[in-house]
């Protein structure tokens, strides 16, 4: 299928009439063929969005709620070819596909209930008759970077906040995923989002970081929010402080599943089968780390080891839990993560193969510092367990990472795992939860290398808004002079 730019509510091709191909991952056949932009493109959808801004930013909460939620429903009503583009562009399975679909209909839903949310205060004032106010308005143009992992949800929450705040959207689609990312704006305009509210821009992985660098610099655009690598997110940030932008960064993870020797094991195995091996182990949150308590080390990991053993692995179209990692190189990743380990006295109890794209769920086990999946993000469904003497050393491993977004710890005593939870450094904790897990209305996002500030519900209003100082006063008041 053809993918068109979206600039100014119309679909377009790109400028230079340029485009590339992405390919199934599994099956090596076309997926998509996409527009590929260049800097001309870049500036019509952002001057698109900048003219769009006047009108939508005086549109009433009532309407940006109505179009919001009327684009949820849109979005459900074409799951079918959401599930279709993700498994041939990402090697998605069906069940991740529809998961994504619903939890962004969710965002859509819950981003329309904040437009009535987006609220000031009036402020005592020293000065007398005078009403001091801080008040919350739309900045402009925002450009949201979204990733290829969960596509439809993280695309939709970085442009559903800011335009129920509202600003206007650039979108720069992935380039592993354009069909994708453009069907998202599809439903926002069959929903009847007005021309130029959202646009799309899908370029070759050649051009990103010129592409990039002019969305960030263009003079238009007043906010960033990027969701992707912290190596990527690095560039993002760096590019934002020289043009004094702000900018929202959900970045790598490294997850830490905690579990103490008095955790309910089979509770914890099951969250650790779930946390480590949905999608493949592709997502910010997946559990990368499983520290256990050595007195309940061995029966956990031969419990957990039981479980990932037994879950199928192959072509994503078929009745498997386990399709198709995104690329041939991130299936060779884990067999380097897996030789490493080993050489350096790593025991493999699950797993350990690859066909092609597919790696079977696999767990290394007596995992150390010194081994490369001890600190190195995997995004794949390598995953190690460390042994650690007590709840000390549990957290200090828990924390011995330059990552902070998602982590769980398992105690049958709640006030424990709290004191716990307050100790490890991470924008999210779970307590006998996964690590995997998302809701619409949570503030979402990480410290350390994961990035700065939050997704979600009313913490988000705060990224997409200038909070304004604005008084009434006296006209004929009195001065000293």
């Amino acid at each position: 299928m053809n993918i068109p730019l979206l600039i100014n509510g119309a679909d377009s091709p790109a400028a230079s009439g340029r485009t590339y191909d992405r390919f199934d991952p599994f099956t090596e056949r076309l997926a998509s063929r996409a527009s590929a932009a260049g800097l001309e493109d870049v500036a019509a959808a952002v001057e698109a969005a900048s003219t769009a801004f006047a009108a939508w930013s005086k549109t009433g909460p009532t309407q940006r709620r109505a179009l919001l939620t009327k684009a949820a429903e849109i979005m459900e009503s074409k799951a079918g070819e959401f599930t279709r583009l993700m498994m041939e562009e990402t090697g998605a399975t069906a069940p991740w596909a529809g998961f994504n679909v619903m939890l962004a209909a969710n965002i859509l839903r819950e981003a329309g209930a904040m437009t009535t949310q987006i609220a000031g205060e009036i402020i005592p004032s020293d000065k007398p008759g005078a009403l001091a106010m801080g008040v919350r308005q739309a900045v402009g143009v925002c450009l949201a970077i979204a990733p290829w992992n969960a596509p439809v949800i993280l695309a939709t929450r970085a442009i559903a906040m800011p335009i129920a705040c509202g600003n206007t959207v650039v979108l720069k689609a992935s380039e592993q995923c354009p069909g994708t990312h453009r069907l998202i704006a599809t439903a926002m305009t069959e929903a009847g989002l007005p021309a130029g509210v959202i646009n799309v821009i899908t370029n070759a992985p050649e051009n990103a970081a010129e592409i990039v660098a002019a969305l960030v610099a263009h003079p238009a655009v007043r906010r960033v929010n990027f969701t992707g690598s912290t190596k990527v997110g690095r560039i993002i940030a760096k590019l934002a402080a020289e043009h004094l932008k702000p900018a929202l960064l959900e970045l790598g993870g490294k997850a830490p599943l905690v579990v103490l020797d008095d955790a309910d094991i089979d509770g914890a195995v099951n969250a650790a089968v779930f946390g480590a091996f949905l999608h493949q182990g592709q997502i910010c949150m997946s559990t990368e780390r499983i520290i256990v308590h050595q007195a309940i080390a061995d029966e956990f990991a031969a419990k957990l080891a039981a479980r990932a053993a037994q879950l199928p692995a192959g072509d994503p179209r078929g009745h498997v839990v386990l399709g198709s990692l995104i690329s041939l190189d991130a299936a060779k990743k884990m067999e380097a993560l897996i030789s490493d380990a080993e050489a350096k006295g790593a025991k493999l109890v699950a797993g350990g193969k690859r066909t092609g794209t597919v790696v079977e769920a696999t767990l290394l086990d007596h995992v150390t510092r010194e081994m490369r999946i001890y600190s190195e993000e995997s995004f794949g469904p390598v995953k190690p367990i460390i042994r650690v003497a007590d709840e000390e050393e549990a957290i200090r491993v828990a924390n011995d990472t330059e990552y902070g977004l998602s982590a769980a710890v398992f105690s049958r005593n709640v006030q424990r795992a709290m004191a716990v939870a307050a100790r490890i450094e991470s924008g999210i904790c779970h307590i006998n939860g996964p690590t995997v897990h998302d809701e619409a209305q949570m503030p979402f996002g990480g410290v350390k290398g994961s990035g700065y500030g939050r997704f979600g519900g009313k913490a988000a209003i705060a990224e997409f808004t200038d909070l304004r100082w604005i008084t009434i006063e006296d006209a004929a008041q009195h001065y000293p002079f």
